[in-house]
């Protein structure tokens, strides 16, 4: 009773924002949707692909990759999604359902009717709700590292849900001990930087971000499982792209991805953890590059289908070359012998053959003209407790 009595004190400290927030970026793209005034960055000519961060993320999460992606001939769309980044933190709904629609006005703004969508993490929800939704908006799904599965959150998100008691949880731990939170995700923490961590901290100390955080914790607890129930009827070609050593969505949720998806393949990243288009970026880039540039299935009359036999042979090949490793879904089990997660289907094999081709394999390798040499550090994500969540 204290604690939810204490809970309601804290709560008037949860307001929520709208409207310009103070030292927001002058290069970004501003406009009033609906729902939320959203911070968007539209770049180059083509055919369109969106991108959507990951909880707690931003759009610059996606600044390595997008120029890469706009010299191969694409016309990108990044952007802050409800809550999060620059923009508002409005009350009503942060479902991963009310995220999609939200990126639906968007691109109704910008004159954009379909469209391949890439997404990180907890991105990969709204990725999702978006091809159940709106199908035939959603030409292609790129899922990287992705939050797919509600058995994933921490449990005591449960509490989330209870007036008082998460708006006391948001408001004690939600931005504490940022040095943990920003290096976790990551399996080289040397990429990380004093400058990078105190961005991130930045991030949540803005106006109405913790009441933004809350809310998207509280959408995703029924969200998720009107979700997840749609995932073996969706038909796009899926590439599902995964660090290896990601300790925030383990890889054997990728598995299960891959086979509960009926159009998926899956990339492995060998010595990465939970940000490939950080750690793994030439890699990364280059598979999504060659992914973009297949012909689309619904210009072609026909769904693309994961690599096989001979073909799929070949493709891993070449993925290893390039620094990460290939598997087509499904497979009866785990490399191991370990059943995968239960209720799906393993492309397992893609795990043993990372580990045999990772003693071997390069630490650093030759980028492409349009991939940026260095990788810089991005900033994280984190749940109120200090754990690190999709």
């Amino acid at each position: 009773m204290t604690a939810l009595c204490a809970g309601l004190l804290l709560s008037g400290c949860l307001a929520h924002h709208t409207g310009a927030i103070p030292g927001e970026p002058t290069d970004s793209s501003y406009v009033q949707l609906p729902d939320a005034r959203v911070r968007y960055e539209l770049r180059g000519e083509g055919p369109p692909v969106v991108f959507l961060h990951g909880f707690m993320g931003t759009l610059d999460h996606w600044e390595d990759v997008v120029p890469a992606v706009v010299a191969a001939g694409h016309r990108t769309v990044a952007l802050d999604l409800k809550g999060f980044g620059w923009t508002d933190r409005p009350q009503g709904e942060y479902s991963p359902q009310a995220q999609a629609q939200l990126v639906f006005a968007l691109l109704d703004h910008l004159g954009i009717e379909r469209a391949t969508v890439v997404a990180h993490s907890w991105g990969s929800s709204v990725a999702l709700s978006m091809a159940v939704a709106e199908p035939a908006r959603v030409e292609r799904l790129v899922l990287v590292d992705a939050g797919a599965y509600a058995e994933l959150f921490p449990s005591f998100w449960n509490w989330a849900d209870v007036p008082g008691l998460g708006e006391l949880l948001v408001a004690l731990f939600h931005d504490q001990n940022w040095e943990h939170k920003a290096t976790a995700p990551y399996y080289d923490v040397d990429r990380l930087t004093v400058e990078h961590v105190e961005r991130v901290e930045a991030s949540v100390r803005r106006p109405g971000a913790k009441a933004g955080a809350l809310a998207a914790i509280r959408g995703m607890q029924a969200g998720y499982h009107r979700l997840e129930p749609h995932y073996g009827k969706l038909q796009q070609p899926t590439l599902i792209a995964w660090g290896r050593e990601d300790r925030v969505t383990p890889l054997s949720h990728g598995e299960r991805l891959a086979g509960e998806l009926p159009n998926a393949r899956l990339r492995v990243y060998p010595r990465c953890g939970h940000f490939p288009m950080r750690e793994a970026l030439p890699a990364f880039t280059r598979d999504l590059l060659a992914f973009l540039a297949e012909e689309s299935g619904a210009e072609s009359g026909s769904v693309s289908a994961p690599a096989s036999g001979a073909a799929s042979e070949s493709a891993s090949v070449a993925a290893a070359e390039s620094g990460s490793v290939s598997a087509s879904a499904p497979a009866p089990e785990s490399a191991s012998g370990a059943a995968p997660a239960s209720g799906s289907a393993s492309a397992s094999a893609s795990e043993s053959a990372s580990e045999s081709e990772s003693a071997s394999e390069p630490e650093s390798e030759s980028e492409p003209a349009s991939v940026p040499e260095s990788v810089p550090a991005s900033a994280s994500e984190s749940a109120v407790s200090g754990r690190v969540v999709p």
